[in-house]
């Protein structure tokens, strides 16, 4: 499994969201890394995108939801940020989306 992993659930149909591109990077020095790229599962999850180790430092995870919401959800994208201060955790990043609203927290 990666050290940094996703989930999305659509709250609006009560099931996991397939199929959407998502997009991890790393900030460094000002510029902003891709990491790793993929697409959620036929459980909405992405889980083994990262091969290689990761550092300390200010992340974030780009999902392109536009496609899913079949261009009439209000977010076209849904950008989350998030620091990570001990590389050695494993941190697990969810998204919980509606055409119209989305939210997200730490997950385990």
């Amino acid at each position: 499994m990666s050290p940094i992993t996703t989930h999305v659930l659509d709250t609006a149909k009560g099931c996991p969201a397939a199929d959407i591109p998502v997009v991890l990077e790393l900030l460094n020095n000002s510029n902003w890394q891709t990491i790793a790229k993929g697409t959620t599962d036929g459980d909405g999850r992405i889980m083994d995108w990262m091969d290689n180790g990761m550092q300390a430092g200010e992340y974030r995870i780009t999902f392109a939801t536009s496609k899913y919401h079949n261009n009439k959800g209000f977010f076209p994208s849904v950008t989350i940020n998030f620091m990570v201060e001990n590389p050695e955790q494993h941190y697990h990043v969810p998204l919980l989306l509606s055409p119209f609203s989305f939210s997200t927290y730490r997950g385990s």
